[in-house]
């Protein structure tokens, strides 16, 4: 399998190009996903000359097959839910999950926002930013919580994510803009020579240098 990007500043500088028609618009603000998606997400945003932030999602899982969401929790008390599949737990259940990740979210939010307003995306096109799509679920989640934050267009931007990710949020998003799409497509991280764990401090020297 061939490696496609240096890093994620590289992998920012190939997604920037394919996403040039945004250049300077008033009404596009970049969105990173904590916490690989925020170092592409900056090389973007500079590059197109908006403003960055970053979206914090917690998917909520399945508690025996957490990949496989019911639901999502967003900044300013958002969520939502899959009713069908989340009518099929137990009450406690749903509320163990969402407890457990309420607390993540917050802690998140309370470390990455700081001095920072709350997100509002009201008449906003969002382009949400990851480092790859595998699933597509967390990319899924941030879409349907960008809308219930206002967005009136959300476009999912990531550098490389296989085809299945791809068609399922194609139906979620406005857009979607995938640099690589793979015919063989392995784990996120084999597309990429440096794919280190995103630390806290990165995000935050990230929003603070262009947010």
């Amino acid at each position: 399998m061939t490696t496609t990007f240096r890093d994620r500043e590289d992998a920012g500088r190939v997604l920037a190009d394919r996403l040039a028609g945004l250049v300077g618009r008033r009404d596009v603000t970049v969105l990173g996903l904590v916490r690989g998606g925020v170092p592409v997400a900056r090389v973007v945003a500079e590059r197109l000359g908006v403003p960055l932030d970053v979206l914090v999602v917690r998917k909520l899982g399945l508690p025996l097959a957490p990949e496989v969401a019911f639901g999502a929790l967003g900044p300013n008390g958002v969520r939502v839910l899959n009713e069908t599949v989340a009518a099929r737990l137990g009450p406690g259940d749903v509320a163990e999950v969402q407890r457990r990740e309420q607390a993540e979210l917050e802690r998140r939010e309370r470390r990455y926002r700081a001095g920072r307003p709350p997100l509002n995306l009201t008449g906003r096109t969002a382009v949400v930013v990851d480092d790859g799509l595998a699933t597509g679920a967390t990319a899924r989640a941030a879409v349907q919580v960008a809308r219930r934050l206002g967005a009136s267009r959300v476009v999912v931007a990531v550098p490389v994510g296989s085809q299945e990710a791809y068609e399922m949020l194609a139906a979620e998003a406005d857009e979607v803009v995938c640099a690589e799409r793979p015919a063989d497509f392995g784990a996120v991280g084999a597309y990429y020579e440096d794919f280190h764990e995103v630390a806290d401090d990165e995000v935050t020297d990230a929003l603070a240098a262009i947010g």
